[in-house]
């Protein structure tokens, strides 16, 4: 199955304000993707039409969000059940740095309904922080029953290798990176053995589906109570163990 975890929406303040739901999972369809993840700066709030909306273009749904650790490492939290996703949402919007939001200079963040209207705006700036570090939020994400996957480590901005330096031990599932085998400045990453993916980290229609990878696993194992039920966390993860190793 062709799967895409890493795609934000109108809702972070660099993306497109065509990326509506809506429009990812049309776009991702064409592109042949059968398992796409919605992951907006540091907020879910356009998750659950995501949710709503998937399995009208075929797309098996997962939820979550590229939260920033408060080292601003950039990590993928991903839920296959939308009420703890959206239970961590709030978490995580308590603990973001209090910044307000201008959209004329950062950006706008706004959350749609199914026919693309605005619901909403998020007033804080979600860019910023979390006041959750490297080493604490695997934890905690799994607390609200998600996993981690640490986002594209062989870039040098906003990832482990930019702010640490290498790629650290921890609870996650996988790493993501920007190509496979990851290089870094010449020289081949150390990814400690994870599991690793690519994504499109999709930004602009155009990005949609641009890096997919092939998860070896079936839309009747991962949806265990048929098309339009909930995915299972433990075959999902699974299933990403199965990806090449670094």
């Amino acid at each position: 199955m062709l799967a895409d975890l890493h795609n934000h929406s109108c809702l972070s303040p660099c993306g497109s304000l065509d990326l509506s739901p809506r429009h990812i999972l049309e776009r991702g369809a064409a592109r042949g993707l059968k398992l796409m993840a919605l992951t907006d700066h540091n907020s879910s709030l356009n998750c659950p039409v995501f949710a709503k909306l998937s399995r009208k273009y075929g797309i098996i749904p997962v939820y979550g969000m590229e939260a920033a650790t408060s080292e601003e490492i950039h990590v993928l939290c991903l839920f296959t059940n939308l009420e703890a996703c959206m239970a961590f949402n709030d978490f995580a919007y308590s603990i973001l740095t209090p910044f307000l939001n201008n959209p004329e200079k950062t950006g706008d963040q706004v959350y749609v309904d199914e026919d693309d209207n605005i619901e909403g705006e998020v007033e804080y700036y979600l860019i910023n922080p979390l006041d959750l570090s490297i080493d604490r939020i695997g934890d905690k994400v799994m607390e609200y029953g998600g996993i981690v996957i640490p986002a594209h480590v062989d870039r040098p901005a906003f990832s482990m290798t930019s702010q640490l330096g290498v790629v650290v031990k921890g609870p996650w599932a996988a790493l993501e990176c920007v190509r496979i085998p990851p290089v870094l400045d010449g020289h081949s990453l150390d990814t400690l053995g994870f599991p690793l993916t690519v994504s499109s980290d999709a930004h602009f229609p155009e990005h949609i589906g641009r890096r997919s990878f092939d998860l070896d696993i079936s839309a009747e194992e991962l949806l265990p109570g048929g098309a339009g039920t909930e995915v299972d966390m433990n075959v999902f993860k699974r299933a990403l163990g199965r990806r090449p190793r670094g």
